[in-house]
């Protein structure tokens, strides 16, 4: 009974809409537009969502002259500004800030560029910071001060201004030092590749790496031990916690994660490539070049081909692949690289 008061039911609305649009034609009509939309806007989706291959280094540095190409400090500037690009012109161009179809459906390509997005604000600081001053009392590159703030621009932002706008205006002025930096009569502008600078920009690498692994590993609830304050008796902290605590992901922030730690590992791979151009000496003085490949291979293996129509969540030993899991090996072995490198540099 239930059952025929519902179809009855429904027979009405449908039999109202025919007759608001006369007869059924138009309903029809309407019906194949929605229909038509709906195709398209997820043929543009999944088109937007395709994430970019990788470039070289040289192919970056065609920016620049020739003749400019092996002077320090080319191919890291370079590789930041090949990234940036990439993110801003691919197809759809920037989708982190949309307001509107598809961009603002997409999930997955707002996260891998934001997680490109950290890795290029990372390298600005550390080129305004170490790179292009000689000592912590040295004055700063003026337009790489200007340019790390616009970096750091809110990713979100649509309008007035819209986080594109501040981002191009942060790549001109990378750009201008590019420029400045390949003058020859031009002593202003410098890129100091020293062990102690890409120790420091290491350590930043290092950090986000070992954050991104922890936060695709709790993509499985596991109990931690806080070591909040481990190897320091006197340590303190602002507010008590657990000793024991329960860490997981939530289901809806999983694949998140996943592609923000991917368009991460795609942004650093390109910079560590530049940093095996720019600081060739030192890596082979330090006997560390071998390292570095090792490390940028391991990031490599975070490019590989996504089968999966989704990204699985299985338990650790489960029948189900964990995606996350197998992202978190690949990146904490990479930052385990990169603590031996560290470790590499500061010896004498």
């Amino acid at each position: 009974m239930a059952t025929g008061k519902v179809a009855q039911q429904l027979n009405s609305w449908r039999e109202e809409l025919q007759d608001w649009f006369g007869g059924g034609r138009a309903f029809k009509m309407l019906a194949m537009v929605l229909l038509v939309i709906i195709v398209l806007l997820a043929a543009m989706g999944w088109y937007w969502s395709r994430e970019p291959d990788l470039f070289s280094i040289e192919q970056s540095t065609q920016r620049v002259g020739i003749e400019s190409r092996e002077v320090v400090g080319v191919a890291t500037t370079s590789a930041l500004l090949q990234v940036m690009e990439t993110l801003l012109d691919k197809p759809g161009g920037y989708t982190h800030n949309d307001r509107l179809p598809p961009g603002v459906l997409l999930d997955n390509m707002p996260n891998w560029e934001y997680g490109a997005l950290i890795q290029v604000r990372d390298l600005s600081r550390a080129m305004r910071e170490y790179y292009s001053r000689s000592q912590s009392q040295s004055r700063e590159d003026e337009e790489l001060s200007m340019a790390e703030p616009r970096f750091n621009f809110q990713a979100n932002s649509w309008v007035l201004p819209a986080s594109e706008s501040e981002y191009r205006d942060g790549m001109k002025l990378v750009e201008s030092y590019l420029v400045r930096l390949t003058d020859e009569q031009n002593k202003q502008a410098q890129f100091y590749a020293r062990a102690d600078n890409l120790h420091m920009y290491l350590g930043m690498v290092s950090s986000r790496l070992g954050s991104l692994s922890q936060r695709l590993s709790a993509s499985v609830g596991q109990a931690r031990i806080n070591t909040d304050l481990a190897g320091d008796s006197a340590a303190t902290q602002a507010t008590g916690a657990d000793q024991m605590m329960e860490v997981k992901t939530s289901w809806f922030e999983i694949d998140d994660i996943f592609y923000e730690a991917r368009g991460s590992s795609w942004a650093l791979i390109h910079f560590l490539k530049a940093v095996e151009k720019d600081f060739a000496g030192v890596l082979q003085k330090k006997n560390a070049l071998i390292s570095l490949r090792q490390i940028i291979r391991e990031l490599e293996e975070t490019q590989g081909t996504i089968y999966s129509p989704i990204i699985l969540n299985g338990s650790g030993f489960g029948l189900v692949a964990n995606h996350s899991l197998v992202m978190a090996s690949y990146v904490s072995r990479a930052n385990a690289a990169i603590i031996d490198l560290r470790d590499l540099l500061s010896r004498g």
